[in-house]
């Protein structure tokens, strides 16, 4: 699924066939996404473009009196296209612009959704949200004050929205293994020397992640609709069974939280 690095890549690479430009049309095609699409995202058209921001996975489009919050699910993806691109089988919403470009929202699995809010009204998805891992909030001391009342696996915790936002499955299972932790590690457990080594590596993994991103996704107007998410090298997601690149061992897998989850046995020892 997108995580922070592709939705955070998508928001850079659309926005600027979006500013400034206004919304001349929107055409709902399947209003069935995990919200029901209704007819209040038409307040945007005719609507000029201002600002196109990221919350956690979550895209926002901005305008004078209104925001569109786009969340892209599982599977889903927004790319700019020219009016005479057929449309494709999941394209589910397009948002006619006035430079003559379409964006257009898309999703096979239909987890994703896009609903319309006025003004400065806030839902509660968002203000609910933990800090974000790129920013001066996420630290050691803001880390450290959280996991001392945890004793869920440090994998399960980095998964959970309230405490970290927007690492999402893969990259909390790169950043475990940077930082040489086993997925099990109970939180309350962790050193210090750990929980520094652990917030230095999210944000390391996400900003590299976000770079190769801004790499395989540069061209957002392309035919065939295909971004190229999770290109860069991978050290042990998906690779259960597979050498670690750094040591030789077997990678191993298990479910943590209902997420796959993979490490090096060797690299990550596991903690009594």
């Amino acid at each position: 699924m997108p995580e922070l690095p592709e939705v955070e890549t998508t928001k850079r690479g659309v926005a600027p066939y979006l500013l400034n430009e206004s919304i001349t049309k929107i055409d709902i095609h399947h209003r069935s996404l995990r919200y029901p699409v209704e007819d209040a995202i038409l307040l945007m058209e005719n609507q000029t473009i201002t600002d196109v921001t990221r919350r956690a996975k979550y895209l926002m489009i901005h305008t004078a009196g209104f925001y569109l919050i786009v969340h892209l699910g599982m599977s889903g993806s927004l790319r700019v296209s020219l009016p005479d691109e057929p449309l494709k089988k999941h394209d589910h919403l397009v948002f006619h612009l006035s430079n003559g470009r379409e964006l257009r929202y898309h999703d096979p699995r239909r987890f994703g959704f896009v609903q319309l809010f006025q003004g400065d009204v806030t839902p509660d998805y968002l203000t609910k949200l933990a800090p974000e891992p790129l920013s001066d909030e996420f630290n050691v001391d803001y880390f450290q004050s959280i996991i001392v009342r945890k004793k869920q696996p440090i994998k399960a915790f980095l998964m959970d929205q309230r405490f970290v936002v927007g690492v999402g499955n893969i990259y909390a299972n790169e950043s475990l293994f940077m930082s040489g932790i086993h997925p099990l590690t109970r939180t309350q457990n962790l050193t210090q020397a750990q929980c520094t080594t652990l917030v230095s590596n999210i944000r390391a993994v996400l900003a590299r992640s976000i770079q190769d991103g801004g790499t395989t996704l540069r061209d957002f107007i392309q035919p065939d609709g295909t971004h190229g998410y999770f290109a860069q090298m991978l050290s042990v997601y998906g690779r259960e069974g597979e050498p670690c690149l750094t040591c030789g061992t077997l990678i191993e897998k298990c479910v943590v939280a209902q997420r796959s989850t993979f490490w090096c046995p060797n690299c990550q020892p596991k903690q009594d």
